[in-house]
């Protein structure tokens, strides 16, 4: 459940009432858990896995009724503004705008406040190290009209020439405090809710993409990371090979990492950038871990994705690294699609955690490794993930003969309904990790998908309504996980009236 998703009346989900009134749920419910997608920011399609950083946060989030508590807002700022129509679905341009107005109220009060600033110099300080590049990325961004980095009519300041640099500095320093003090409140929000999950015994699960947008600040500040010409355009783009759901395989467009340049620097930037994720997050989740023993090499001039190369990733190498200096990491592998032998043994060798998808298990017969009883401890279980339909959806557009063998497999009982019975496979297996996406727990209709591949438009939209999360709802949640044993330290003593007559 993403942030984004949550209720609210700001046109997209916030760190505001919502979500501690989630977070209650999570706790009322015995969940240990909460898993979101990427926190930063997002770009081209809405899509927080094309940021402008890897760090920096999705200012989008910021709550305006906490910042009315906190004095920094009327609330006449921000009442009557347009943020949507629909409050099942993000209109991301409106929000877009209306927030933009909004927080930059916001700043002018923000600045006019010892108390404040004297906060936000504490946080420069012990965020230097990517918050003034982020800072004077973003408002130089804004000058050229937000094209992409490589659309900037100024070659100088493409290049970071030292001249440009100071020229920019000096003219869009009130810009450049604006994404600070942004980036400030973003932090401190976020740091308020996660430390109140936390207390309430629940850890977060945050994503990280593999790879950054060739439209970032990193692209800006260290090219030569990654494979790009003299003007630091890419040389290849990411993505991955055709199969059975892409018959052209997928074009990403995120530039690919020169990992040969990443070992000369002891891979630093990794080292980094999972040292703030830990900042932000319990648990990572690393998005696409096939990618580290054996990456989808695609020429910047390639039409589909088809017409890429594997090349070989930095393998174990890298989490050594990792790990000798910032100890063990709990990481979570994303390990689905094409995973041969190097990338199971990458996987293994590194000790994390894999990923199990239900909706996969029930093609290809008895030898399928999603089928529950081929899973292992050392796994974590999911009906579905952002990438998939829910599970009403998905269910729907099967042959009858899966249908029947879902049904048989799973031995669905008279008024149990299929996700009901999906989650109960899920959370009955032996994984030590069982994840249940919002929607199915909603059992919601297609219409409440998160993200479909390769289609652009539409994705990242689904909001949940707060009347939906109804007593019978969880009821369900709270008897799956005392059953199978997956309730939190303070064990569930009771049984809920709602699911007793379950199996009648």
């Amino acid at each position: 459940m993403h942030i984004s998703s949550l209720p609210g009346k700001f046109g997209i989900g916030t760190f505001g009432k919502e979500a501690y009134q989630f977070v209650d749920f999570l706790e009322e419910t015995k969940q240990s858990y909460w898993q979101i997608l990427p926190l930063t920011t997002t770009s081209y399609g809405d899509s927080p896995y094309q940021s402008f950083s890897a760090i920096a946060g999705n200012t989008s989030f910021i709550d305006f009724d906490i910042l009315r508590d906190e004095e920094l807002l009327l609330e006449e700022d921000y009442q009557n503004i347009f943020y949507g129509e629909n409050l099942e679905r993000v209109d991301y341009a409106a929000v877009y705008e209306s927030r933009q107005i909004v927080l930059r109220k916001v700043v002018k009060k923000f600045q006019e406040s010892k108390k404040w600033m004297s906060e936000l110099e504490v946080f420069q300080k012990e965020n230097k190290n990517w918050l003034d590049d982020f800072s004077e990325y973003m408002a130089i961004k804004g000058y050229f009209s937000n094209k992409a980095l490589q659309d900037w009519e100024d070659m100088e300041i493409r290049r970071r020439e030292k001249k440009s640099l100071e020229k920019y500095r000096e003219m869009l320093k009130e810009e450049i405090l604006y994404h600070r003090i942004t980036q400030f409140l973003f932090f401190y929000q976020w740091k308020n809710l996660k430390k109140y999950a936390n207390q309430k015994g629940i850890q977060i699960i945050g994503d990280m993409p593999i790879y950054v947008s060739s439209d970032s600040v990193e692209m800006w500040t260290m090219p030569e990371l990654f494979k790009v010409d003299k003007e630091n355009r890419p040389l290849y783009v990411a993505g991955c090979p055709a199969d059975e759901f892409s018959p052209d395989g997928q074009l990403w467009g995120n530039p690919i990492y020169d990992w040969k340049k990443h070992k000369e620097k002891k891979y630093s930037w990794w080292i980094h950038r999972i040292q703030e994720s830990l900042k932000m997050y319990d648990v990572i989740r690393i998005d696409h871990f096939k990618g580290f023993s054996d990456y989808w090499q695609i020429d910047k001039n390639a039409i589909v994705a088809k017409e890429g190369t594997w090349e070989a990733g930095p393998g174990i190498e890298l989490f050594k690294t990792i790990r000798k200096e910032l100890g063990e990491v709990p990481i979570i592998a994303e390990n689905l699609g094409f995973i041969d032998e190097k990338a199971q043994k990458l996987l293994e060798d590194c000790g994390f955690p894999g990923m199990n998808i239900l909706q996969f298990a029930f093609e290809g017969g008895a030898d399928n490794k999603d089928l529950p009883y081929h899973y292992i401890k050392n796994s974590v279980s999911y009906t579905g993930t952002h990438d998939n339909p829910v599970i009403y959806a998905w269910f729907e557009d099967q042959t009858e003969e899966v249908k029947r063998y879902v049904c048989q497999f799973l031995n669905i009982r008279e008024g149990e309904t299929i996700p009901q019975a999906m989650i109960r496979g899920i959370y009955s297996s032996v994984s030590i990790l069982a994840i249940v996406t919002m929607q199915d727990l909603l059992e919601k209709g297609k219409e409440a998908r998160m993200n479909t591949p390769s289609l652009m438009g539409g994705n990242w939209e689904w909001r949940m309504r707060a009347e939906e999360l109804s007593f019978d709802k969880k009821g369900f949640l709270r008897h799956m996980t005392g059953l199978y044993g997956r309730e939190r330290e303070d064990k569930v003593e009771e049984e809920d009236e709602v699911t007793n007559n379950k199996c009648s």
